[in-house]
């Protein structure tokens, strides 16, 4: 039984070769192909000079060499390090230099950013350049080259499952990203936690559209390659309707989500009429799915169960799941925890909490992570000893627990705020104003008033072709929330900004607020709550 990664390719690859690993437009890999590729990966690493927990940084898109790249990092040793192909010059030289990355693998097509952050550092990483050639000016080695040259085995590492194999820098919505320290020890108990309760079998075909940088993307990669089932890989969402046609094609079985790429979906009239049979689960995670979401999809895909879930990337991207059997019951939750791991409500002490009371989540098993690389009193205020010296990960998220151990997200402890002495949550707002078929995006921040001290703004996307009206959406919010929780104002807009993950970048925009930046709003409106 694998405990290092990079066996869960090798091992499959040995028993089911032929298998289709990965289906990239295009492209197709075997098991065995992929492994034979991150193979010459990992000996073109080795002979660049990775050795044990050298950091290896990956800048692809969803691609099979961005797969082949991971287990090829891993194979030589190697510290995997995600960085988004979007990342500019800047940051991308604070993410080298912070993580002390050893080679780089990027694309040729950015050299015009990637070379510019590389001669900001004081030592440079050598580059692995996917690509028809070496960009001008540029040195390394080439991609090509390493799986032109004669097949063989990279040299063994000498790894054990408590090796890091990750550093995952979070998204950063303020300040600088911080690197979540990963083991192949989390990733094997949560890549078996995940394909458990998903029931995943060799016969699955998962449709990903999830950046591969994003821990809930890689981790269908990681349990594709466990398991043996196929993954089908999207560069992105940007066009549904294709995507939509692969799944057909494809037969897919599975369709892990955010709530963009739901709300998006449940958009599209074809939709309505694809031949989707082949669907038998759905999944979603990184930000609360409205209930109104959730009841079109089950509506729309009546054949297929749903998994609502929970996770953070200090917890190797997973925490909780909602049993389908219980989503009648309790639409709202994100479920228990997964196996071998628990969460439990706590007060500012540590101190449980009893059913009902809002505390802060946390959360115990071998799904937490190391710490924070390099950063030792964030660590420390993240993660404290439990009774019996475990790591107890804080996480900074308000849950209530029912009687039946069932978590409630309420908010992250900063996004809580007051309006007229009474508190606010965003997230119970924005369930309602989900409940709207016309909005696409919505977010509430709490914006300065003199009158309410905060005052409830919503920023709101709506869909093509809507008629969504101020006095439309008050009506609607004052029939479903309190009065101090319907908007005193109303923003339309193009788009919201979102992180890599696929997040509302609430604090970007409540910093906008304070700044008076100006917006692309379509218009504003604002009138007596």
């Amino acid at each position: 039984m694998a405990h290092l990664v990079h066996q869960f390719l090798s091992e499959t690859a040995g028993r089911d070769p032929s298998r289709t690993a990965l289906i990239a437009g295009d492209a197709r890999r075997s098991f065995a192909e992929l492994d034979r590729e991150s193979d010459a990966v990992a000996c073109a690493l080795q002979s660049a000079g990775v050795a044990r927990g050298d950091r290896v940084a990956v800048m692809l898109e969803n691609s099979i060499e961005y797969v082949a790249s991971l287990f090829g990092t891993l194979k030589a040793g190697g510290v995997f390090v995600p960085v988004n192909p979007s990342t500019k010059a800047d940051k991308l030289t604070y993410l080298l230099a912070d993580a002390g990355v050893r080679v780089l693998i990027a694309p040729s097509a950015l050299a015009r950013q990637v070379l510019p952050a590389l001669e900001a550092l004081e030592t440079q990483p050598s580059v692995l350049w996917v690509g028809t050639g070496l960009p001008d000016g540029a040195a390394g080695l080439l991609y090509a080259g390493a799986l032109a040259a004669p097949h063989r085995q990279p040299a063994d590492p000498g790894l054990i499952d408590q090796d890091l194999a990750a550093i995952m820098y979070t998204s950063g919505t303020t300040g600088r990203p911080k690197g979540v320290m990963l083991t192949h020890a989390n990733y094997v108990n949560t890549s078996w936690s995940i394909s458990s309760y998903l029931e995943n079998t060799p016969d699955d075909v998962v449709m990903c559209v999830l950046p591969l940088t994003f821990g809930y993307g890689l981790s269908q990669v990681l349990t594709g390659a466990r398991i043996g089932f196929t993954l089908v890989l999207e560069r992105s969402f940007a066009f549904p309707m294709e995507t939509l046609k692969r799944m057909v094609r494809h037969r897919v079985t599975g369709l892990p989500g955010v709530p963009t790429v739901f709300s998006t979906l449940l958009g599209l009239e074809a939709a309505r009429t694809a031949d989707l049979g082949s669907l038998r689960y759905l999944t979603n995670a990184a930000a609360p799915l409205p209930a109104a979401h959730l009841r079109r999809l089950r509506e729309r895909f009546p054949q297929a169960v749903f998994h609502s879930m929970y996770g953070m990337t200090e917890c190797c991207t997973r925490i909780s799941t909602l049993d389908p059997a219980d989503l009648d019951l309790k639409p709202t939750s994100v479920g228990r925890a997964i196996p071998n791991c628990e969460a439990f409500v706590a007060d500012e002490k540590g101190n449980r909490l009893p059913p009902g009371q809002v505390g802060e989540l946390v959360v115990r098993g071998a799904n937490v992570m190391r710490g924070y690389w390099n950063r030792p009193e964030e660590t420390a205020h993240r993660l404290r000893r439990g009774p019996q010296g475990e790591p107890l990960l804080f996480t900074g998220d308000l849950f209530t627990q029912d009687d039946d151990g069932h978590l409630y997200f309420v908010s992250r402890k900063d996004d809580i705020f007051k309006c007229r002495g009474e508190k606010v949550s965003p997230k119970e707002v924005e369930n309602a104003l989900y409940e709207l078929e016309g909005v696409l995006e919505a977010c509430v921040i709490g914006v300065p008033d003199d009158a309410d001290g905060l005052a409830v703004k919503a920023l709101l996307v709506p869909r093509d072709g809507a008629d969504l009206s101020e006095a439309a959406i008050r009506q609607h919010c004052r029939g479903r929330l309190e009065s101090h929780l319907v908007p005193k104002f109303i923003e339309f807009r193009d788009s919201l900004p979102k992180t890599d993950s696929g997040k509302i970048r609430r604090a970007e925009l409540v910093e906008e607020m304070q700044a008076g930046t100006p917006t692309t709003a379509l218009s504003l409106v604002a009138g007596d709550a």
